[in-house]
């Protein structure tokens, strides 16, 4: 195995802590970054810092926030500056809301589409440079089973982050493979322990809309969405699966990495939704000329 260097946004808890450590411990140099690791992210930059030197693998806490492009803009430089390259760049960052779609804002909308959306073209834009000189590079994009898989209630502005997302990547993905650039694309399905996405959920802010849906015929009815969520995820469901899919996938070799993996214990139908859907756009691509597209090359 090739060691290489990774930059994982989000990875102050979640998958992108997980996966930051099970990369670093596989023998990876890893760029955990996360925002303000001088104040809120203080305890995971010191746990990421112990870790490395306890284990004695290479994992860094850098500061980036994936809303600003100056602090985007610094951390590349950071790691350009360190290590010399990025060999894989890990697109976790997000956040989750919960809630009747109707009670959040169109600010709040806006502001999930900002972290969840925008910041993976931020990150894109301070990074590629350098992979596109490299001729050689992996995205990783962290998706969601909800953007072709069973969605339930109460996560609207969520699962439409999510799929606009996966649709920038599949894009990416074509302009990107004559760089020698090729993408992977995640897709868990629900995991409702070691994550904490309900627990680091927003709330709406119109809280006299969600008192109408509470005292009307929705009444109760988030309690009984995460319930249901709940009873549906396996009790041997284990994040870790998550970060050790993408452990495998950074570890093959340069042409036979899968564009999507499925983790679902759920199986919510995402593995269909999307076998379907690439197929279609790969089909689209072949009758244009354009199938060189679906394969990565190695600039000559």
């Amino acid at each position: 195995m090739s060691k290489k260097i990774i930059l994982i946004t989000g990875a102050s808890s979640g998958f992108g802590r997980l996966t930051a450590e099970a990369l670093a411990r596989a023998g990876h140099t890893v760029y955990a970054s996360m925002r303000d690791i001088a104040g809120r992210n203080a305890a995971n930059a010191t746990a990421i810092t112990e870790l490395s030197r306890n284990e004695h693998v290479d994992l860094r806490a850098v500061e980036l926030d994936v809303q600003s492009q100056p602090s985007v803009d610094k951390a590349i430089a950071t790691i350009i500056a360190e290590a010399g390259r990025i060999d894989v760049l890990m697109h976790n960052a997000g956040h989750m809301v919960f809630g009747p779609a109707e009670a959040f804002t169109p600010e709040q909308y806006a502001q999930l589409y900002d972290s969840n959306v925008l910041g993976t073209q931020r990150v894109n834009r301070a990074a590629l440079p350098h992979m596109r000189r490299q001729h050689e590079g992996l995205l990783v994009w962290m998706s969601s089973s909800s953007s072709a898989g069973g969605t339930p209630p109460y996560l609207a502005p969520y699962f439409a982050a999510k799929a606009a997302m996966d649709a920038i990547a599949v894009q990416y993905a074509r302009e990107l493979s004559r760089w020698g650039i090729e993408t992977s694309i995640i897709v868990p399905g629900a995991f409702t322990s070691e994550t904490n996405h309900f627990a680091h959920a927003g709330a709406p802010a119109d809280q006299a809309v969600v008192g109408e849906y509470e005292t009307g015929p929705y009444a109760g009815f988030g309690e009984q969405v995460q319930k249901a969520f709940a009873e549906i995820v396996p009790p041997d469901a284990d994040a870790s699966a998550v970060a050790d899919a993408i452990i495998e996938v950074v570890g093959m070799p340069f042409g036979k990495r899968p564009f999507r993996v499925h983790i679902d214990p759920t199986q919510d139908g995402a593995d269909v939704g999307f076998a379907v859907l690439d197929r279609v756009r790969a089909e689209m691509l072949h009758r244009v000329g354009l199938s060189d597209l679906l394969k990565p090359q190695l600039p000559a």
